[in-house]
């Protein structure tokens, strides 16, 4: 109960500053349910009004969508004290400590039969939804993307029915999603492998189609899809999960393709079982890349050719399992990692329970497999997420403008005109006669200097003033949630139901528990 009440605080904090949102009808017919059925005493004081919420929520849910309870888990469900009821679990709130509200409602294995109401969206601050191991059915509520700081749903081994429920993928805090043993139809949204998730099961519905191709993009640690009919390749983008994948199961899908060599690059991969499938080809030797594997099973699919040393050789690997396939060579170093009978029909020399040579002389009697002829995508490495645009570098402060030119000297006044030179004194008048007097001479003053021109001041230089520098763009800080370790979440697998069982798995830790029994 403590590692629970720790588990709803981590969840909590992890989306903190999320805003809950109030609850109104959403269009596409969620409208607000029957939430008018239920009165609430005029005289019950509760602590806040998100109590108040999960009130009316339970209680819709109790009296009207519950059909039946065989282990009584609802029966203390009566009353303002909403935090006391049986699965139900509250915490304050990481953006205000003092508000107390419903963070977790658990009721695995109750056997519930029901069906889920809208008014669940009322739940604004559940952090974990484990309704695992019930009779749940009908469809999802849409109103469900109202639970904002939702980290963990786990609706296992209900017999909840339609298409994939879109539902999860409008909340924004869902790290961990199992929808394993129900009903689910239809085709698995894309968008699923771009949501920032930590674990996905949903093996044993009846999802069809091809697995999408962006299924590389997840950054899931763990990938169940086994059981479903999805058919078509298996993706060579399943590379670019490198960094994160631990453990993929997709027994029992139909994918018919050979085994993409990229698989190589899964260096934190400790569990691969791609069993029970068409696959062909030959085991590649890039399989020996994944150093960190542990489990290997290839078992009833159509490989062919020798088996590679070098996986045999793998140095954690504990468990190979390629039984019912072509294989004509088994190395030496296959004897430790290769339980008993787990090499069984094949073309083994050598080695008991193998194929007839009739039958291994009739598949050999094809062409070797063209590997090509799948049409599968290439892989295709993901680019590089952009970097943010740089700032633009802050530009060189203006010239001072020159100062004005001085102005130039006042120009002197220009001279006086010269007066006429005295005339000269006529010579004395001689004995005999006078001369006749001389013709004045004309003197005309020189012309005024010409005027100085006024001076021409340089133009200002141009103002080519450049834009104003961008802000720098702000800070990236990736949310940073706790890393989600799968002991945490509480919900065993579910026990699957199979009416046509499968050949035992050799490992219990990692195939599902057996049906129980039917009464």
């Amino acid at each position: 109960m403590r590692g629970l009440a720790l588990l709803l605080l981590a969840a909590l904090s992890a989306a903190a500053g999320a805003a809950a949102p109030g609850f109104s009808g959403d269009g596409g017919g969620e409208g607000a349910g029957t939430a008018a059925a239920v009165e609430v005493d005029p005289s019950w004081r509760f602590p806040s009004r998100r109590i108040e919420d999960a009130y009316v929520a339970l209680q819709t849910w109790k009296r009207h969508a519950i059909f039946s309870d065989p282990k009584n888990l609802t029966a203390d469900w009566a009353g303002p004290d909403v935090c006391n009821y049986t699965g139900v679990f509250c915490a304050p709130l990481p953006s205000d400590p003092r508000v107390l509200a419903v963070a977790g409602v658990d009721l695995n294995h109750g056997d519930i039969a029901g069906y889920l109401p809208p008014e669940l969206g009322l739940l604004a601050d559940l952090a974990l939804l484990h309704l695992n191991s019930n009779r749940f059915c009908g469809m999802i509520p849409g109103t469900l993307r109202r639970l904002s700081l939702l980290h963990e749903l786990d609706l296992s081994n209900n017999r909840f029915v339609g298409p994939f429920p879109d539902v999860v993928l409008d909340m924004p805090a869902l790290r961990f999603l199992d929808l394993r043993f129900n009903e689910f139809e239809g085709a698995v949204p894309s968008r699923l492998f771009d949501r920032p998730l930590d674990a996905i099961f949903l093996n044993h519905n009846r999802f069809r189609f091809e697995i999408p191709d962006n299924i590389g993009n997840s950054p899931v640690s763990v990938l169940v899809l086994s059981h479903n009919t999805f058919g078509g390749c298996l993706p060579a983008s399943l590379a670019n999960m490198s960094g994160t994948l631990n453990e993929i199961l997709l027994i029992n899908n139909g994918l018919e393709s050979c085994l993409p060599p990229e698989l190589g690059r899964l260096r934190e991969l400790t569990v691969l079982d791609v069993s029970h499938n068409q696959l062909a080809g030959p085991l590649t030797q890039e399989v020996a890349g994944l150093r960190k594997l542990e489990q290997l099973n290839v078992a009833h699919n159509l490989l062919s050719g020798p088996i590679p040393q070098a996986v045999c050789a793998l140095p954690r690997l504990k468990n190979f399992t390629f039984s019912y396939n072509f294989f004509t060579g088994e190395p030496p170093a296959c004897a430790r990692v290769v339980p008993r009978g787990s090499d069984r029909d094949n073309c083994l020399p050598n080695r008991p329970s193998q194929r007839t040579r009739q039958q291994c002389a009739a598949f050999y009697a094809h062409p070797p497999v063209n590997c090509a002829a799948f049409q599968c995508k290439p892989f295709v490495l993901p680019s590089p997420p952009p970097s943010p645009p740089p700032p633009l570098p802050s530009p060189p402060p203006p010239l001072p403008s020159p100062p004005p030119p001085s102005p130039p000297p006042p120009s002197p006044p220009p001279p006086s005109p010269s007066p006429p030179p005295p005339l000269p004194s006529p010579p004395p008048t001689p004995v005999h006669h006078s001369p006749p007097p001389p013709k004045p001479v004309q003197h005309h003053p020189p012309p005024p200097p010409a005027p100085h021109p006024h001076p021409m001041c340089p133009p200002p230089p141009p103002c080519a003033c450049p834009p104003p520098a961008l802000p720098p763009p702000p800070p990236y800080y990736p949310g940073q949630l706790p890393p989600v370790s799968r002991a945490e979440y509480g919900s065993p697998p579910p026990p699957p139901y199979n009416p046509d069982p499968l050949p035992p798995v050799t490992w219990a830790e990692y195939g599902s528990p057996p049906p129980p029994s039917r009464q």
